[in-house]
C-alpha cells in the first residue's frame, strides 16, 4: 500500500447543488415544480397535517388513564441477588456491579429463584415469598 493509494472509509458524496443553471440537472425550479405551497421559501407542511382535514390523531378515541404519580420500581429476583459479591446489597451496589442497569424510583426485591447464600438487603419494597427466602437463607431485609 502505498501513500496515494489511501481512500477513505467512507464514499464522500458532494453537496447537490441546486439553482446552477439547466446543465446541472437541478437548475430553474431546483426539483421544486411550478408554483405551490412546496415550491415556495419555508413551504410545506408540518407532521401529522392533513390538509385540514381532521387528523388521524385526533379522530382516534383515547382510552384509559396515565398515571402520573405512579412510581417505576426496578425489580430484582433473588437469583440476580446471589451474582451480587457485596454482604450488604443495596440499589446502588447493585448497579456498580451491572446487575441492573437503572433505579428509577428505587428496587422491588421478588421471590424467584433461590438465595444460596446470607444477605442484608436494603429495598423500597419485598414481595412476602422473597422476605421470607431472604430469612431462611439467614439474612436480613431492611425496607428503606
Amino acid at each position: 500500500m502505498q501513500l496515494g493509494e489511501l481512500k477513505p472509509a467512507v464514499k464522500k458524496v458532494a453537496r447537490r447543488r441546486v439553482g446552477r443553471g439547466m446543465g446541472s440537472g437541478l437548475g430553474k425550479t431546483s426539483g421544486k415544480g411550478h408554483k405551490g405551497q412546496k415550491a415556495r421559501s419555508g413551504g410545506g407542511v408540518r407532521r401529522g397535517f392533513e390538509g385540514g382535514q381532521t387528523p388521524l390523531y385526533r379522530r382516534l378515541p383515547k382510552r384509559g388513564f396515565n398515571n402520573i404519580h405512579a412510581k417505576n420500581f426496578t425489580e430484582v429476583t433473588l437469583t440476580m441477588l446471589n451474582k451480587s459479591e457485596a454482604k450488604e446489597v443495596t440499589a446502588e451496589s447493585l448497579l456498580a456491579e451491572g446487575i441492573i442497569g437503572k433505579i428509577n424510583d428505587g428496587i422491588v426485591v421478588l421471590g424467584t429463584g433461590t438465595l444460596e447464600k446470607k444477605l442484608t438487603v436494603k429495598a423500597k419494597r419485598f414481595t412476602k415469598t422473597a422476605a421470607e427466602k431472604i430469612e431462611a437463607a439467614g439474612g436480613k431485609i431492611e425496607v428503606i
